[in-house]
């Protein structure tokens, strides 16, 4: 698995997972602002069939948390895991794969999924990765899948990692594979971790509005006029978010 670690002191160290479709420059912004107060560690991987990691032949939870697993050095992390991400971060919290974590923050977490949101998971699952002509189509594709199309630029650099380039033309790097994971189960999750679990989500997120995030029984924070994609939109305030709930 694609993995990099960066260091500014011996505090705790960060694991940072970013959502379905995306790869790990998501966190560039976030980074940014750790490397100026954050006093520790960071992981930021691209998760098993995204970016510049290999796929796995069927995407579980329990799989994706597993092969992350396998990576990690054998000390305590602190997870922030947006969307995917995030429920990856409460599947390592279980303890069941052997990563002691103290919190994990999940950020814009879709919770509730209707038969139609699954039929049309499974159908995008079921199809080979389209092969665009340029660059720019492949870019543009993979950032509404990613969620950042009007947060990135399609020539910007960072785009890079998600795309892949051969004889026949561009693709995204995603497997499609990945979007048959499913529904997370929640409840048990959170009844299951073994850390202390903070839920959050931009007010503007549709897909994780606060009234889900009530719930649960957890502590949940709503990020004043942000969307889906807080951690891209406003890295600074997300980093506060943390600090204050889990310094």
């Amino acid at each position: 698995m694609h993995m990099r670690t960066e260091t500014t002191g011996d505090g705790p160290t960060l694991l940072l997972l970013h959502g379905l479709g995306a790869t790990g420059e998501v966190w560039n912004g976030f980074e940014t602002h750790l490397r100026e107060s954050w006093q520790g560690s960071w992981i930021v991987p691209d998760l098993p069939g995204h970016g510049r990691s290999e796929p796995l032949s069927r995407y579980t939870f329990g799989g994706l948390g597993a092969a992350i697993a396998a990576e990690l050095p054998d000390s305590e992390v602190i997870v922030l895991g947006h969307s995917l991400g995030g429920v990856l971060g409460l599947t390592l919290a279980s303890g069941w794969f052997g990563v002691p974590v103290r919190a994990v923050c999940g950020l814009g977490i879709k919770v509730e999924w209707t038969p139609d949101d699954l039929a049309k998971a499974a159908a995008v699952a079921a199809k080979p990765a389209r092969v665009f002509a340029t660059r720019e189509e492949a870019a543009e594709r993979w950032l509404k899948v990613a969620g950042l199309f009007g947060l990135w630029d399609k020539e910007s650099p960072l785009v890079s990692a998600g795309l892949v380039s051969g004889e026949d033309g561009w693709r995204t790097a995603l497997d499609p594979l990945a979007f048959a994971v499913g529904a997370p189960d929640m409840h048990g999750l959170i009844s299951v971790s073994k850390a202390r679990v903070l839920l959050a989500a931009g007010q503007n997120d549709l897909m994780s509005p606060e009234t889900h995030l009530r719930d649960f029984g957890v502590d949940f924070a709503v990020l004043p006029n942000l969307g889906h994609n807080a951690h891209v939109e406003a890295p600074a305030a997300v980093l506060a978010l943390l600090k204050r709930h889990f310094s």
